[in-house]
């Protein structure tokens, strides 16, 4: 059957397709199989974990015969990363005073891949410990956000991206669209046989509490995919 340019798509819940099957899923699944080409065996850091992408891009990780560790800012998230979403160990970088010696605690030996979604001193510690051609997804850098150019902060220690032989990668997700399809069946089947798991979090209700939502995601209130619920009046919920 033709479908002139359309996908057809699975039957999964829409908030499926907002995130562990939407934008947040692909980025996560992209930066891993196409940017890095991950292998079994190696281990990974990823910051933000808890967040749509880190959540599904740690999963994926494990699945592939992975160490990973994650970083998220409350020990609630902590404890999620690690009993929920099968992360090996997770911290709360909130508590940690020196995140370099953090790294190295989790990794003495260093690592091999790192998924940058904060930048900052975040990436400065991951370039210290990093393994000798390690590999560096540059999905995002939500530190640097909300910081006027002068107050931002800058890399120190980029040399090392040189001398360790390091590739990093920035991407823009929407130049894979091409690879959805691909994309949706292996995932896809993951989540049918429960093997990977997802959260949505309401940060407002109504088209009135967009801004707390938006200030809520930035300061990292959500776990997961953020969500905001839109109520037509009539009984009828839209999920944005």
């Amino acid at each position: 059957m033709k479908t002139m340019g359309f996908t057809v798509i699975p039957p999964f819940q829409i908030g499926q397709y907002l995130g562990v099957l939407g934008i947040p899923g692909l980025t996560a699944w992209v930066g891993l199989n196409v940017i890095t080409q991950l292998q079994a065996n190696q281990e990974v850091f990823i910051s933000a974990a808890d967040g749509a992408v880190g959540l599904l891009a740690g999963q994926l990780a494990k699945l592939k015969g992975c160490r990973v560790v994650g970083s998220a800012g409350t020990d609630e998230k902590v404890r999620m990363l690690k009993e929920v979403y099968q992360f090996d160990e997770a911290f709360n970088y909130k508590t940690e005073k020196d995140l370099n010696s953090t790294l190295k605690r989790y990794f003495p030996s260093g690592f091999d891949v790192y998924f940058e979604n904060v930048g900052g001193n975040t990436l400065e510690a991951a370039l210290e410990n990093i393994r000798r051609k390690g590999r560096i997804i540059a999905c995002g850098m939500i530190s640097q956000y909300n910081k006027e150019y002068k107050e931002r902060d800058g890399v120190r220690n980029l040399m090392h991206v040189i001398g360790k032989s390091l590739k990093m990668e920035g991407f823009m997700v929407g130049d894979y669209r091409h690879m959805r399809d691909d994309f949706i069946k292996e995932v896809g089947k993951l989540l049918q046989q429960g093997r990977i798991s997802y959260h949505m979090d309401i940060l407002g209700r109504g088209i009135d509490e967009f801004t707390k939502a938006f200030v809520g995601l930035l300061g990292g209130k959500n776990i997961g995919k953020a969500v905001l619920l839109i109520d037509d009046g009539e009984n009828h919920e839209t999920l944005l």
